[in-house]
């Protein structure tokens, strides 16, 4: 009888550690909007928990819940034009993280990405961000939900692969623009990678290329300074990601 009643206390207490575990969460949805099937990589820094086994497929219309604990870090992406075998192995034509459907690094530029530092405790806040400075592939939004703070939407819901700069292309096989490298990428320059004696926010300014992606997405970041328009707050929220978002 004492054993039943240790075993019954022992369930019940991780009965409440488990609610209290679900309930502290951040809640990521991710959505995909787009006309095609994806392929989310995610990726978690300083030793994080890995989210949804580091990717996945996802049809398009198809939504997926991933919880987050306190302290969380990392971030996600698209992988596109993909094709994995029975293992897991294969490649993507845009974003692909090594050969396999698990990233366990990050997507391969030009990449669209959200980022995310969630806050430990009751009133820490979250930081949040959606960035082209490793160059687009697919459109990006992230909506917050149920938190405090300035909470604002983030992303970039034009297409530029439509008004990508020749000189920024990479097209497929057919010719099709396919993904918009950053000007970084595309030309290897301190001045437009930030390093060097442009490796300051004094130093280093916007150039042509970070101004039409700014133009084009206001409240993404468009180079490795464009912090005070692009990173956001908020205080105990879930987030609501979507891939080809329309608005």
């Amino acid at each position: 009888m004492a054993v039943m009643q240790k075993h019954c206390r022992l369930l019940l207490a991780l009965l409440i550690i488990g609610k209290f575990s679900i309930s502290s969460a951040t809640v990521f949805t991710l959505q995909n909007s787009c006309s095609h099937t994806i392929w989310p990589g995610t990726l978690s820094g300083n030793g994080a928990a890995i989210l949804g086994d580091g990717g996945f497929a996802l049809a398009p219309g198809a939504t997926i819940q991933l919880p987050a604990p306190p302290g969380w870090s990392g971030r996600f992406w698209a992988r596109t034009g993909c094709n994995f075998d029975g293992a897991g192995n294969g490649q993507c034509t845009t974003g692909d993280c090594g050969g396999t459907i698990k990233c366990t690094s990050g997507g391969a530029p030009p990449v669209s990405l959200v980022e995310f530092t969630i806050g430990s405790g009751d009133a820490a806040m979250d930081f949040y961000d959606v960035s082209l400075v490793d160059g687009y592939n697919v459109g990006m939004g992230v909506r917050p939900s149920g938190g405090g703070g300035d909470c604002q939407y983030a992303g970039c819901v034009s297409d530029l692969k439509g008004s990508c700069p020749k000189e920024l292309q990479v097209v497929d096989g057919g010719g099709a623009v396919v993904a918009c490298k950053s000007a970084c990428a595309a030309f290897n320059t301190a001045e437009f990678c930030c390093t060097g004696e442009h490796a300051t926010p004094q130093t280093c300014s916007p150039t042509e290329y970070s101004k039409m992606f700014k133009s084009a997405c206001p409240t993404a970041y468009s180079y490795a300074y464009d912090d005070l328009s692009s990173t956001c707050t908020c205080t105990g929220s879930d987030y609501f990601i979507t891939f080809c978002p329309t608005a």
